[in-house]
């Protein structure tokens, strides 16, 4: 392994360190500086073919509106977005959920609401899979990417949101670290399988990786400094412990010191992400773009190329207005799938951080994996039956937007929810369990280790698939931190056993 990623940074040199001193001894590193006239001249041209740059707004947005070119029709647009998977079958279970919320009499009420509404979820996350991808043709490969990871959230951040104003803050922690380990772990674990069985190994862009270690570490620790400053003032290293095994109570002066430190952490990390997009979408220098790089894969350059060729099946503004209406039905859908939550824990004996590490966000990834699980079905299925082989050639780019899911999470919309409890009167802090907090740093690291020399293979996506089985294992033995929660409570909100 590490021989792998030292040959890899050799070859991704160009000059080596006795070079880059002679050369600039000799002045061959320290050009004569340009005039005024002659350094506007090259701010505005395209460093590689000499032409004249056009303002980026103006070009994004004659792409998104498309000028000059015919629009798509809307019945056309309609039909593909609800024909674009075979799961949109489900989507006739909407009506039925709904109707279940209502009929109070029906047998195991609580259990059919809940499954009902969780089978209804599974095909709207797969209609803004496909919206994402039909507003990238609009909007190109580094805003769309944007684009596509915020829709790809929108299910779990939908249901975070409903979770905090429903006072159910210890779940919320919980969901929030599941699914930042399930996009960490179980879906780029399983492209890594799938994309790599064919392939010796698959590559990703390095300069967007590196970003991405720095982004999802500095995510990880500050969730570490709330967890050890709790460590430090609860006296766990040297005052007793009582008999049944929890730390004594902190008082409610904890809960405020808890909630400001929290608070203030939640803006820096705003900061971190709003920073962090700006230099990955206006880097420094004129005309640059993550496609410019000197280390970005060829591929990449072909997918952007291709997206500007690419006619999209759909009207842009048909995408917007079915994005409104499906993040309408899914808010409404997530609030009563939370109300049958706690009656479903108890009936079936789950514990509640088992049920927010592992089954609510298990709702993001059934529709990619139906969806992948069909897919290789059929193929296998053709290889067998018909004795055919696979005409496509293996994709050489790995597939690793799911961790760019996790980041984004992270450095967003968990700092979001922090100052939106703050502004509904919700005492959501980022004093996250000991053990979240372990999970969520061995899988840091685990992730940066793979991804360090911004290649992969299907064996490292079976170590990631296997950390994540641990995971669930481990969780599901585990009860909690009764203390913890307790910092968690709204006022007048009883204590819950987990």
């Amino acid at each position: 392994m590490a021989e792998r990623r030292a040959t890899h940074t050799r070859q991704n040199t160009s000059l080596s360190g006795s070079q880059i001193i002679s050369q600039e001894c000799s002045g061959q590193l320290s050009p004569k500086p340009l005039s005024p006239t002659e350094l506007d001249s090259v701010n505005h041209q395209d460093l590689e073919t000499g032409e004249p740059l056009r303002p980026r707004f103006k070009t994004t947005c004659d792409r998104f509106l498309r000028r000059g070119k015919k629009p798509v029709g809307v019945i056309q647009s309609i039909k593909k977005i609800y024909g674009c998977s075979w799961l949109n079958l489900l989507l006739l279970l909407t009506p039925v959920a709904w109707w279940a919320h209502f009929d109070e009499n029906m047998v195991d009420y609580h259990t059919a609401v809940f499954s009902l509404c969780f089978l209804t979820i599974i095909p709207h996350e797969c209609l803004f899979d496909y919206c994402g991808e039909q507003m990238a043709l609009y909007c190109g490969k580094d805003l769309g990417d944007l684009i596509t990871i915020t829709l790809n959230n929108a299910v779990e951040v939908t249901l975070a949101i409903i979770l905090l104003l429903k006072c159910e803050l210890k779940l919320l922690q919980s969901t929030i670290t599941g699914v930042v380990l399930l996009h960490l772990l179980l879906v780029p674990g399983a492209a890594f399988l799938t994309g790599g069985a064919r392939i010796w190994e698959q590559d990703l862009h390095p300069a967007h990786t590196q970003l991405n270690h720095t982004l999802l570490t500095v995510g990880v620790l500050a969730l570490l400094l709330p967890a050890s400053f709790y460590a430090a003032i609860s006296g766990s290293t040297s005052s007793g412990i009582s008999a049944n095994g929890e730390l004594p109570d902190l008082g409610s002066g904890t809960q405020t010191d808890f909630l400001t430190m929290s608070r203030g952490l939640a803006v820096l990390l705003l900061l971190i992400y709003i920073c962090s997009r700006i230099f990955y979408h206006n880097p420094p220098g004129a005309g640059n773009n993550s496609l410019t790089h000197s280390l970005t894969p060829a591929e990449l350059k072909a997918y952007e190329a291709k997206l500007q060729e690419e006619e999209p099946d759909v009207n842009q503004w048909v995408c917007i207005g079915a994005l409104i209406i499906n993040i309408a039905v899914v808010a409404v859908t997530s609030e009563w799938l939370v109300d049958s939550i706690e009656p479903v824990r108890h009936v079936s004996n789950i514990t509640e951080e088992w049920f927010g590490l592992v089954l609510i966000p298990f709702v993001s990834f059934s529709a990619d994996g139906a969806v992948a699980a069909g897919y290789f079905l059929q193929k296998a299925s053709r290889r067998v039956w018909y004795k055919t082989k696979d005409p496509e050639p293996p994709n050489t780019l790995a597939k690793a937007e799911a961790i760019d899911l996790s980041i984004q999470f992270v450095l967003l919309w968990m700092p979001v929810l922090t100052l939106l409890g703050w502004c509904t009167g919700k005492p959501f802090n980022l004093l996250f369990d000991f053990f979240e907090v372990a999970l969520l740093l061995g899988a840091c690291f685990l992730v940066n280790f793979v991804t360090a020399d911004s290649k992969t293979n299907w064996a490292e996506g079976f170590i990631l698939l296997s950390f994540y089985a641990m995971m669930v294992l481990c969780t599901w033995y585990y009860t909690g931190e009764s203390d913890v929660s307790s910092l968690l409570l709204c006022p007048g909100q009883p204590a819950t056993d987990s």
